[in-house]
């Protein structure tokens, strides 16, 4: 694998925004050419790359800051590649789990006006709640029928009143005329804001990990919180995951992203459940939601609460589209922030041109081959996090790390596309998904076992499995790759012990 410097120009943009020290940036090394690390026109391996590597940098930082000592941190481009889509690569004893988290009636239906919405239906009361709109049987085929009914707009306006999960299929030019493009404009794909004022952080001299006593709540589902709760757990935090016993699950998602994690329910709802969350929180450093917008908020757990009860605190928030605007509100998630903002139309116009073919005035929509949004959200999180913890340590406060995928998204925008032919010609494409795993996923992958629990009730013969090891590698500390969950309950909600 080669380097160069010029790689770094966008990690370095960022690292420098955020008010780090630039001196850091010259132990980060990233592929020289990670254009053609996968087939898509838009600059997926510098997105990925440049975020994991940033995670991975700024995990580095704060251990030379409690050691004294700095390391350099490298990054394949290919490797983030696999690394943005690891809920496709691994197994359990052995064997690529068959289930998706994917619902049947997901994805593009065309509409009357002769467009397209994308309907994101994973969880059952979403799926219920389009059903309801549309009065029709849950089949793909009753669904298209009753969507032909609609102009896309009207429809994903509809969607928002009912609080359902719906984009219409916009183009770049359309987008760009939307009021909630224009509330982003400027936006950064992370933002850490000063919250409330706090003694510096003490440190534990000479740990054997970045985040190693650094306590982390992680109250996130899906893919993108999940991701960054993971990472910060590769580089030693004590991660808790806490779920509702109330709210669907996605197994096919949650064995990959909780790797690493502790795992435990609550009911916010009940009191007691309510307090010994807030209990928790007085001992904690992070706290990461991925929630709807406020739903935290209104039981309490807002940024400035957090930080009356814990000074010092670092509250991480993640979005769909951003903290201003109309769509400040609005339910979503990468694929249906893909096909809002023109990312579904540009791929699609890009691979006709690559595959000689006439460009239509609506091509049919073309999703990125990975769900990059998510993930590079996820790790630029943990930067964001990460620089916050470096700045409780050297400053001070209370702080605030937020990300949106939308604006993730306008920051993927701003690199460019590539040409469709050495996009679609030069990119490589995914490994098949195949049972055994295809090499090269064999040989980027590690193998963790199930963890007990301090619950101690799993049942049966403790499972193994594989997954896509973190990307990142730090040249002289090596990440916490050891144990995973496999299930959303498996521990009591208690802090480990200091060691």
């Amino acid at each position: 694998m080669s380097y160069t410097s010029q790689s770094c120009d966008q990690a370095a943009s960022l690292w420098l925004a955020n008010d780090l020290p630039p001196e850091i940036l010259s132990h980060l090394k990233l592929s020289s050419c990670p254009d053609t690390a996968i087939d898509s026109s838009f600059k997926l391996g510098n997105a990925a790359q440049t975020s994991i590597g940033l995670s991975g940098l700024a995990a580095a930082y704060i251990l030379s800051l409690r050691t004294g000592n700095m390391q350099d941190v490298s990054v394949d481009a290919r490797h983030a590649i696999l690394d943005i889509s690891s809920e496709s690569w691994y197994t359990v004893d052995g064997q690529v789990p068959t289930t998706s988290a994917r619902d049947y009636l997901a994805g593009i239906y065309r509409t009357k006006d002769d467009s397209f919405v994308r309907l994101h239906t994973n969880f059952p009361h979403h799926r219920q709640g389009i059903l309801n709109i549309l009065q029709c049987d849950p089949t793909r085929e009753a669904v298209q029928a009753a969507l032909l009914q609609w102009n896309a707009k009207d429809f994903e306006d509809e969607a928002v009143k009912q609080k359902m999960c719906v984009s219409a299929y916009r183009s770049f030019e359309e987008w760009d005329k939307h009021p909630q493009a224009a509330a982003l404009r400027g936006t950064p794909p992370i933002q850490l804001i000063k919250i409330g004022e706090a003694p510096k952080r003490d440190i534990k001299e000479s740990p054997q990990f970045p985040l190693e006593g650094i306590r982390v709540l992680d109250l996130c589902r899906v893919l993108s919180g999940p991701v960054c709760g993971r990472t910060l757990a590769a580089y030693g935090a004590d991660v808790l995951l806490v779920t509702s016993p109330k709210l669907p699950d996605l197994p096919a998602l949650d064995v990959d992203t909780s790797r690493g994690k502790r795992t435990t329910q609550l009911d916010l709802t009940q009191a007691p459940q309510n307090d010994c969350l807030k209990e928790l929180i007085k001992d904690t450093d992070v706290f990461l939601q991925a929630y709807r917008p406020g739903g935290l908020q209104e039981k309490g757990f807002g940024p400035q609460e957090l930080a009356k009860i814990r000074p010092g605190i670092v509250c991480a928030n993640l979005t769909a589209y951003g903290w201003e605007g109309p769509w400040k509100h609005k339910r979503g998630f990468d694929s249906l922030v893909q096909t809002a903002t023109g990312f579904n139309w540009a791929e699609a116009e890009a691979f006709a041109k690559f595959n000689g073919l006439p460009v239509v005035d609506k091509p049919e929509p073309r999703a990125l081959p990975v769900q990059a949004l998510d993930h590079v959200a996820g790790y630029f999180l943990a930067f964001g996090i990460q620089a916050a913890i470096a700045k409780t340590i050297t400053e001070g406060g209370s702080w605030e790390v937020r990300a949106s995928l939308a604006a993730v998204a306008q920051w993927l925008r701003s690199l460019g596309q590539l040409p469709p032919d050495t996009a679609f010609g030069d990119g490589k494409p995914l490994p098949k998904r195949m049972n055994p795993p295809n090499l090269e996923v064999v040989a980027l992958s590690v193998t963790l076992h199930e963890a007990t629990g301090d619950k101690r009730d799993v049942e049966g013969p403790l499972r193994t499995m594989t997954a896509i090891r973190h990307a990142a590698r730090l040249s002289v500390t090596p990440v916490k790759d050891v144990e995973a969950p496999m299930g959303l309950s498996r521990h009591r909600p208690v802090w480990l012990p200091y060691v």
